[in-house]
């Protein structure tokens, strides 16, 4: 399941299951060496790094209006940046990555270098960034004083050298297969489409996929880094975004000037990424109850019934009702599971998936319909939740070893669907394309502290589904000198958005002074959703 899932998106693989969210900039300087970047990643890759950043830190980036269709208005500004494909092969092929700024809001003397963002996935576009400064997003108006918000599209994803495993339209076809098995047969069905789904990868995307990795990314990303004249990243990471931060923490320790991690990934190389997506099924059964209680003690407003369990029994007699017949013909269960899963992720959704469900119960289906199916006149929204969808299946298996047994897949998903129904199977046929990986699994990074690392704002709250909280732990043992503000009693993906002072004050804070607390902090959860 993805680290985070795009809003308002009816994602599934194959018919597998749901898917779980300008001033000027300072003048060039000079990249620094092959030593300097090498960090734990000794080797022809740190070269090819090195090499490449020296060569983008004279290039620059030619800072241009958007294009139209990017949906990026001035005077938010757009470039390319050009990266090898390979960094064991520096002049072997090259591909662009689209990025975007804009300036600080401050004066120049206010201006404390750019900000650069990546939200996720993997296979999430950071190109929306700077948009929270032109939306005037209140959350974030002290930072954007001091700062050049700088998004980008991550190799494979959006304008940066897209990647694709299956036609679109087909991608979003509905209705799909209920994601939980039945039979013997259900389950061998599920895993012809997952091999498919792989070979497709590799038929559309061969050259692209052995370099689909989170340690390229970061090479990119050091990449980026010298284009913009910077000797040291400012870099804001969430969800998965937390894990490439972490790899390039770990590969490039002395080119960080400050670094906050938002909902984070566990990067013990035992959780990279089987495991992580097992502990999800169980965070995400946690956080489906939290917001059942909450429909429940709201039940004045949706009636839905006064208990948990009255509104499990009326969300399980939907999932029936929809499998026996799918809802306009096109919402059975994975299409439902794709809509309800993200009540579970963000607590902006608890409204808008509760008053569906409720609409849905008093008689009008129609809400359902078009909440959860698959716009197919939406031809530029179905390819973008491909590649996103694409891209995730793409890093994950290629960045580590997955289980080639089906006999070990079949047992652990078995075990977890007893006691954590809600998504166990559903995440299971989203990545078993991994078991049957065309190209070469990595091993993943060891992350650790290394020379010139400052002190990294990791940023959680307890309840999370998407990225369990132990994952936060983990990573700041990983990290000396690391500071952990943890969101008590919240399961909210991505914390540093919400309005929450005691999160928004610490984080401002380390942005503007590079300061942390004297110890860790723990804060009172965000407002609750009201009806």
């Amino acid at each position: 399941m993805r680290q985070n899932r795009p809003k308002n998106r009816v994602l599934a693989l194959g018919s597998a299951g749901a898917l779980v969210t300008a001033t000027l900039m300072a003048g060039a300087v000079s990249a620094p060496t092959a030593a300097a970047t090498s960090g734990h990643g000794q080797g022809r890759e740190a070269r090819g790094a090195a090499i490449a950043a020296e060569r983008a830190a004279k290039a620059g980036i030619d800072w241009r209006d958007c294009p139209a269709d990017w949906g990026l208005a001035k005077p938010i500004q757009c470039g390319w940046v050009t990266v090898p494909l390979d960094y064991a092969k520096p002049n072997g092929k090259q591909i662009k990555l689209a990025v975007d700024r804009i300036g600080n809001t401050g004066t120049p003397q206010e201006r404390q270098g750019a900000l650069v963002y990546n939200p996720g996935g993997p296979g999430a576009s950071g190109l929306r960034f700077p948009t929270r400064v032109t939306n005037k997003n209140a959350v974030w108006a002290k930072t954007a004083k001091a700062y050049d918000f700088v998004g980008f599209d991550p190799r494979g994803v959006g304008h940066s050298a897209p990647i694709s495993c299956i036609d679109p339209q087909e991608f979003v076809r509905a209705p799909k297969a209920d994601p939980v098995p039945d039979s013997e047969a259900d389950k061998l069905a599920q895993r012809k489409l997952a091999r498919e789904y792989a070979d497709g990868c590799h038929e559309r995307s061969g050259a692209m996929l052995p370099h689909m990795t989170t340690p390229n990314t970061a090479r990119d990303l050091d990449v980026i880094r010298a284009a913009l004249g910077e000797r040291k990243i400012n870099y804001l990471g969430v969800s998965y975004g937390t894990y490439l931060g972490a790899v390039y923490g770990t590969l490039f320790p002395g080119h960080i000037r400050r670094m906050v991690v938002d909902s984070v990934v566990d990067p013990a190389r035992d959780n990279i990424w089987y495991q992580a997506n097992l502990n999800q099924d169980i965070a995400f059964e946690g956080r489906w109850r939290d917001w059942q209680d909450w429909v429940a003690a709201n039940d004045a407003a949706f009636h839905l019934g006064t208990t948990r369990a009255a509104v499990e029994a009326k969300w399980l007699q939907l999932r029936a009702t929809a499998k026996k017949n799918p809802i306009g013909g096109v919402v059975g269960p994975a299409e439902l599971l794709s809509l309800f899963q993200s009540a579970p992720y963000y607590d902006s959704s608890w409204v808008p998936v509760a008053t569906v469900f409720s609409k849905y119960v008093a008689g009008d289906t129609q809400a359902l319909v078009d909440a959860a199916a698959p716009d197919l006149s939406d031809t530029a929204g179905n390819i973008a939740s491909e590649n996103g969808n694409a891209v995730y299946t793409a890093v994950e298996c290629t960045d580590a070893k997955w289980p080639t047994s089906w006999r070990r897949w079949d047992r652990d998903n078995t075990r977890l669907h007893r006691d954590y129904p809600f998504l166990t199977w559903s995440n299971a046929w989203m990545n078993l394309p991994c078991a049957t990986w065309p190209v070469k699994q990595q091993t993943p990074v060891d992350v650790k502290t290394g020379k010139g690392l400052p002190p990294v704002l990791i940023v959680q709250s307890t309840r999370d589904a998407a990225t369990p909280y132990p994952g936060a732990v983990e990573l700041h043992k990983r990290f000396k000198g690391s500071r952990l503000i943890t969101e008590r009693d919240a399961g909210s993906h991505g914390v540093t958005g919400l309005v929450n002072p005691c999160v928004n004050d610490r984080v401002d804070s380390y942005l503007l002074t590079g300061e942390v607390d004297a110890a860790d902090v723990t804060c009172a959860p965000h407002a609750t959703p009201k009806p």
